[in-house]
């Protein structure tokens, strides 16, 4: 119990690093984007170096804490060490490239990249599932066979989740847009959404949670605020940025 713990602890310090490594990197010497630079509600540059602040300072504090937590629990060998570490380091760059360049859209790895999902499968290769494999053969006291055996389906996993989420975005000046509205908004309520916006209903399913709509893209992002989960053409599901939008 105690190995599970520390293994726990040390794998949070390498996701810690990981998020360091990619904030130093990406958002300042190479600056090939910020935390939110596909957020159209935080396009002022201050905000966004405002806002990698914040990221910087919830990766210090994940440090901290991990750090504090293995001094309380000394006596880990250096190949779990390294283990641990490697498996959170390459964990911080699968969740990156999930969570923040596929499902909410806020950035990319290369923002003015005209291919940027190259970018983003070769960065969660090359830093996310080759440490992450490596790390797990390690913690199983195997060699690179394992590494090996456990890379195709990490690969296949995050190509899939990868090439899904991209395929959701409409082509440049596609005037329709889909909205899938969360369970429990109820079809009066999608309706009174798409009037209120003025859009133009194309076509509907009949319990009304996912719809095709006609509306300038400018207000796309304007339906997370009346009960839409995602909304295509939009910075994913950025429903948790909706209290930054004037009401």
């Amino acid at each position: 119990m105690e190995r599970s713990v520390r293994g726990l602890w040390t794998a949070t310090l390498g996701f810690a690093l990981g998020g360091f490594f990619d904030g130093i990197l990406l958002h300042q010497i190479l600056q090939w984007h910020h935390l939110l630079s596909l957020v159209p509600e935080v396009a002022d540059l201050r905000l966004q170096v405002l806002w990698d602040g914040y990221f910087h300072a919830s990766m210090y504090g994940l440090a901290a804490i991990a750090l504090w937590q293995l001094w309380r629990r000394p006596g880990q060998s250096g190949r779990l060490l390294a283990a641990g570490l490697l498996a959170g380091f390459g964990l911080w760059h699968m969740v990156d490239a999930v969570l923040s360049h596929w499902l909410l859209g806020i950035h990319r790895i290369r923002v003015d990249s005209p291919v940027p999902l190259a970018w983003d499968l070769g960065w969660v290769v090359l830093f996310g599932l080759v440490p992450f494999g490596l790390g797990q053969a390690l913690a199983r006291g195997g060699g690179p066979p394992s590494a090996r055996r456990a890379m195709p389906l990490l690969l296949a996993t995050l190509a899939s989740i990868g090439t899904g989420a991209w395929s959701l975005r409409p082509p440049p000046g596609q005037p329709l847009t889909v909205v899938v509205f969360a369970p429990g908004v109820s079809p009066g309520s999608a309706m009174n959404a798409i009037g209120a916006l003025d859009a133009r209903l194309v076509w509907a399913d009949p319990a009304m949670g996912v719809v095709v709509v006609d509306l300038p893209h400018a207000r796309r992002s304007e339906f997370f605020r009346r009960g839409a989960l995602m909304v295509s053409g939009t910075t994913g599901g950025l429903g948790c940025f909706a209290w930054s939008q004037p009401s």
